[in-house]
Parts: C-alpha cells; structure tokens; sequence
C-alpha cells in the first residue's frame, strides 16, 4: 500500500515537472510569436493554454484522491498540499504567456515591440526560458542550491522589467499611447511569470528545510484582474 502511495506521489511530481515544460513552451513561442507578429503562432499559444489548465486540474484530482484515500500525515500531507500550490503557480504562468500572445494578436500584422525595445523583449523571453526550466530541475531533484539560482534569474527579469519601464515613462515616447500601454502590460507579464517561477522555487526549499520565508507569499500574489489583457 505504501508502495502505491509514493508512486502516486511521483506521479505528482512528474505532473509539475511536465507543467513546467509547457509553461516554458508557451513563453517562448508567444515571445517569438510577439517578436515576429506570427498570428498562427500567437493563436497555438493561446489554445494550447487548456492543455496547461487541463494538467493542472489533473493533479489537483489526483491530490484530493490522495488526502481522502490515504489521509496523509507530516512530511507526506505537505508534498500533497504544497503540489497543489505550485500547480497553481504553474497554470499562471501558461496564463501569462497567453496573455504575451494576445498582444501579438491585438497588433497583428504591426509589431508590438518598438524596434528599439525587440532586444530587451528577447531577453525577457530568454531569461523566462531559463527560469521555468530551472523550477522544473528544482521540483524533480528537490535541489535548493538551484532554486537559489532562480532567485539570482529573477533579479535579472526584474532589472529588464525596469529597463522596459524606464524608456515609457523615463523620456521622451514617440510611439504613442497604445504602444505604451502594450510594452508597459509586457514588462509586468514577464516579470510575473518569473515571479511564479520563484514562489515554486520557494516551496520546494520549504518542503526540503522547512523554512518558510512569509514575505514570498505575499509578495508573489497575483494581481490578474489588474494586468489581464482585455
């Protein structure tokens, strides 16, 4: 019997590391899709967002069978419960990224990326790249030396949040209030995917330490009625 629990368990763990790599699919395919304003490529992005919501609600089942079947105590009732918290963090990331292809959407056939901002864009989607596949080797390997490393990630999003940021509201803006709001909307989905990737980060540490930092928590809120593109 206990056997059978702790692969369920794996399977668990598979479901969130098999998450991270769509979540870093879709962030980089809508980035190239935003980049290159592909609109056939914007729209496989944001249909193959119900497949991320999909794996989300298949492990939240397959939690809620474990805690009703098993009734699971210490160290294997924390697993469960904190999977489910980072499913929900995974599935936001997938929404992010759709959120990045609607913009490409919006715009089509025009960029949305001002010329001079499409290098700081790429390195966003690169550095969102590097960021969930590393969440992913933290889930898998349990690794807290590597979910340190996407904290460091982090500090580099957000410096590129603040570039972004900084040529809409630091100078003069010759391309208009729309495009404003486009590149200002990017910025803070890029730095919110990342931001997700680091609340992951920090309850694979927690599972492992036990030592929980509560300011991560709340600062890590989302705030998707507040950023969603209309």
């Amino acid at each position: 019997m206990r056997k059978a629990f702790h692969e369920e368990l794996e399977r668990v763990a598979q479901t969130l590391v098999e998450m991270t790599r769509m979540a870093s699919s879709a962030m980089t395919r809508a980035t190239t899709a935003l980049l290159d304003a592909d609109i056939h490529l914007a729209d496989s992005v944001i249909a193959a967002d119900a497949e991320i919501d999909a794996r989300r609600a298949e492990l939240d089942l397959m939690s809620f069978d474990l805690l009703a079947r098993q009734q699971p105590v210490a160290t294997d009732l924390r697993v469960i419960v904190t999977s489910m918290r980072m499913s929900a963090d995974l599935e936001r990331m997938g929404d992010l990224a759709r959120h990045v292809a609607k913009v490409a959407r919006l715009r089509y056939p025009a960029s949305a990326v001002p010329a001079e901002l499409r290098g700081t864009i790429l390195q966003m989607g690169q550095v969102a790249e590097r960021i969930v596949e590393k969440a992913g080797s933290v889930i898998a390997a349990r690794d807290v030396v590597a979910a340190q490393q996407v904290e460091r990630d982090d500090d580099a999003m957000d410096d590129l949040h603040r570039e972004l940021v900084s040529a809409v509201t630091g100078g003069p803006w010759e391309h208009g209030t729309e495009a404003a709001v486009d590149v200002v909307l990017l910025a803070r989905y890029y730095e919110r995917f990342a931001d997700h990737a680091v609340s992951v980060a920090h309850r694979v540490v927690w599972l492992v330490t036990g030592e929980f930092d509560p300011e991560s928590e709340g600062s890590h809120e989302d705030t998707e009625d507040a950023t969603a593109l209309r």
